[in-house]
């Protein structure tokens, strides 16, 4: 159960518990941070004005990469 829980995901996409958790975690505060910028951006139209954009695109290719690595 332990493995099947905490081992098989990070495994099935080339990784360790560790290097999966660090780049789950890198995507989850990019996302935050994103996030954020809009709710501001939402309020005050001058700021973030592209950091919320910003950050779905490179999210995008990171994961993307992420993914043709792990199929190559």
């Amino acid at each position: 159960m332990i493995k099947k829980v905490f081992l098989d995901h990070p495994a099935s996409v080339g990784e360790s518990y560790s290097e999966h958790a660090v780049f789950a975690a890198s995507v989850g505060w990019t996302m935050f941070v994103g996030s954020l910028a809009c709710f501001v951006h939402a309020v005050v139209p001058a700021l973030f004005q592209t950091t919320g954009s910003r950050a779905i695109k490179n999210l995008h290719e990171r994961v993307t990469n992420s993914q043709r690595q792990e199929s190559e």
